[in-house]
């Protein structure tokens, strides 16, 4: 399991880093997040003072304990998550509700070729199980979130090539989402699939290093509203 090294708090809300038990650690987020809905609905995932909010605040009261079961809920399935891809980074954050969520990045080198929106014959298997974590847990509402790096398109101005590469990114964040509906995932668990183009880098254009890091499919797995209540009911 590639495990991601750098603790990026502007990237995530609220990013939780790999200091104690992975169990510990969602709980400790729905506990610590988990008193009223909608307090982090501003915080922002994705880059700085830019980005994307992750679940929608639903306004609704969470206890503690309500918190401390939906953080160990998702633990369980960042577990899993981290068993089934090999060739992913598994992280725990938090959601706009600040609850426990969980960010998968696939590399785009690993799924798509350069300027290309079809999925590489070799992310097949890789997504194929993450499709069969998904199933298994209905209750993880699911973004799907497509980015590339800044390189120019032939013949287009700087703003031309920065919307073909929302353009581009949108196409690859579809074709990731198409793909686990043709597994057997529901239209209706996979909330959001919207491309970002060259927005919320995570590392250096400058670089190929950097702009392959940027060229990337994230996928986000946060607490339904279904999952809210059944934890506020004390069934999960």
């Amino acid at each position: 399991m590639k495990k991601m090294n750098l603790a990026v708090i502007g990237l995530s809300l609220l990013m939780i880093t790999g200091c104690g038990s992975a169990t510990g650690n969602g709980a400790l987020i729905g506990t610590g997040g988990g008193a009223a809905l909608g307090a982090l609905a501003g915080r922002l995932i994705g880059g700085g003072s830019k980005g994307t909010v992750i679940g929608t605040a639903v306004g609704a009261a969470v206890g503690a304990t309500a918190g401390s079961l939906i953080g160990k809920h998702m633990d369980n399935v960042k577990a899993k998550a981290e068993a089934e891809l090999a060739n992913a980074s598994v992280e725990q954050i938090t959601d706009a509700n600040g609850l426990a969520a969980v960010k998968v990045t696939f590399d785009a080198g690993l799924l798509f070729a350069s300027g290309k929106s079809t999925l590489a014959a070799n992310s097949m298997t890789e997504l194929t199980n993450f499709a069969a974590v998904l199933k298994e847990d209905t209750l993880c509402s699911v973004d799907i979130q497509g980015y590339s790096d800044n390189d120019p398109w032939k013949g287009c101005t700087a703003e031309q090539s920065a919307q073909k590469n929302v353009q581009l990114s949108q196409q690859r964040a579809d074709a990731v989402t198409n793909f686990l509906k043709s597994k057997g995932v529901t239209a209706a668990q996979i909330k959001n699939s919207v491309g970002y183009g060259e927005a919320n880098p995570v590392a250096d254009n400058s670089t190929a290093a950097g702009k392959a890091l940027n060229r990337r499919v994230e996928v986000y797995l946060y607490a339904s509203e279904a999952m809210i209540d059944a934890a506020n009911k004390g069934t999960l």
